[in-house]
């Protein structure tokens, strides 16, 4: 592992800069012998992830896998389609320009950054790296100090399988943090929480380095009356407790139509019950909040509005209960902020039109949420709202489609990334014209007189 005692900054960036140089990363079948490294390096850590993330998080291990581990399915999706992504691409050109050829060659950036979270420490630091990979860069991984296990871990893991020149893992906190930003990249993506990411988009300002900003917000879960009310409380209740709530995606508040708002609440206390049983604190099936900060953080929170279930709190164990809150004002801090752990607060419209009011009055989120098998009602969510991406009658579930680009809007992010998405942020798009030699037309040419009417009646 490394860390800023054993070598500096400055002395790695220079030696994958060397590294770059060489052309080697260039080369497919270069990444795609790493994207396989790094599958195999995952596949043969299992147990050690789950550890560490058991010991960060108190993830469970079903979770552990399916949310942080399955990630390999993103480098199984790279390698499948890699030779198709780096091919130019040919562009259309114009009557004037007929004799000319057009291409678009994906191009690698060079040595690129990426700074990780600490919700999913494994997940979000090696799915962009995938990205990074199949695109052809040189890499500097910073993993969040908050999940010290998980970063200790794929300190060790990156240590084993790749050579430092190309991908390499600073550990350490805020001040390695600022040291590493201080450096000139070719590329910083950053996944994290919206204040940091201005810091981050300011620092990489100084040196006009592009950013990918993987942020989040108040993502929104509408409820309509159209809706099978089994599937639909099953689908919130897991995407917002899984991982204790701490889901850049999670959802973040319920917005219900009133007419069905006691059935739905009723739905939500008992599917909570089914899952985590009726002392969720000694269910093995869920986490707790990452460090005290945090959890002061969301106790403060339990203040606004009414419990209707949960509520408890264990400051030994950061164990808050998944809570769902009624009556909350949509100026209290709950509905100012993030939410980021197990507190669902409910508010009820009496007309969609306040629902989709209310979310246009606020930051653009990452995710919004829609339940209903009203077809006329999901095309205007999708029409009359913004946000990062859509799922409609369920959560979560869209990240984990490869296919689909994943990303914010406004202050939720920048950028995207996620299969093709990953490889093209990751590389420059660099246009090549070619002329032929065949022959030369004289009208371009000084001297211009009597060609200046030839030009209008051409480019016309």
């Amino acid at each position: 592992m490394i860390t800023e005692s054993s070598i500096s900054i400055n002395d790695i960036i220079r030696k994958q800069r060397e590294f770059f140089q060489t052309g080697k990363t260039k080369d497919v079948a270069f990444r795609i012998e790493q994207l396989k490294i790094l599958k195999q390096a995952v596949l043969e850590n299992e147990q050690a992830i789950i550890q560490a993330l058991k010991a960060d998080l108190n993830k469970p291990e079903f979770e552990a896998y399916a949310t942080e581990i399955l990630v390999y399915k993103e480098i199984d999706y790279a390698i499948k389609h890699i030779k198709t992504w780096t091919k130019p691409q040919k562009a259309a050109v114009s009557l004037e320009f007929l004799q000319y050829s057009a291409k678009i060659y994906p191009d690698p950036l060079g040595v690129v950054l990426i700074i990780g979270p600490w919700n999913y420490p494994f997940n979000l630091m090696i799915g962009p790296l995938v990205g990074a990979i199949a695109a052809g860069n040189c890499t500097i991984l910073k993993p969040s100090e908050l999940a010290p296990h998980t970063s200790s871990l794929l300190a060790g893991i990156i240590a084993k399988y790749f050579d430092p020149a190309y991908i390499a893992l600073v550990e350490g906190g805020v001040e390695t943090s600022q040291n590493l930003l201080a450096e000139k990249f070719d590329y910083i993506f950053f996944t994290g929480g919206t204040n940091v990411g201005r810091i981050v988009m300011e620092a990489a300002a100084k040196h006009l380095t592009p950013v990918t900003l993987e942020l989040g917000g108040k993502s929104p879960c509408i409820v309509d009356t159209e809706i099978n009310l089994e599937h639909t409380v099953k689908r919130i209740i897991w995407g917002k407790f899984v991982n204790a709530g701490q889901t850049c995606i999670a959802p973040d508040y319920i917005l219900v139509d009133k007419r069905i708002k006691t059935n739905l609440v009723e739905g939500l206390k008992k599917t909570i019950k089914e899952f985590y049983g009726d002392k969720p604190e000694t269910s093995p099936d869920y986490a707790r909040i990452i460090s005290a900060k945090h959890f002061d953080r969301l106790v403060n929170l339990l203040k606004n509005g009414e419990v209707i279930i949960g509520g408890e709190t264990n400051p030994a164990e950061r164990y808050i209960a998944p809570t769902l809150l009624e009556n909350v004002s949509l100026d209290d801090a709950i509905m100012q902020e993030e939410i980021f752990g197990p507190i669902l607060p409910i508010i009820e419209y009496d007309d969609i039109k306040e629902a989709i009011a209310l979310i246009n009055s606020r930051p653009k989120p990452l995710a919004l949420y829609l339940f209903s098998q009203n077809k006329n009602l999901q095309q205007r969510i999708l029409q009359e709202t913004t946000s990062g991406g859509v799922c409609l009658n369920d959560t979560i579930m869209q990240y984990g489609v490869s296919s689909l680009p994943f990303g914010g809007v406004g202050d939720s992010g920048i950028g995207s990334y996620h299969g093709k998405a990953g490889f093209d942020t990751f590389s420059h798009r660099k246009s090549v014209l070619q002329n032929s030699f065949l022959f030369d037309l004289n009208w371009r040419y000084a001297p211009y007189q009597g060609k200046l009417a030839f030009l209008k009646r051409f480019l016309g």
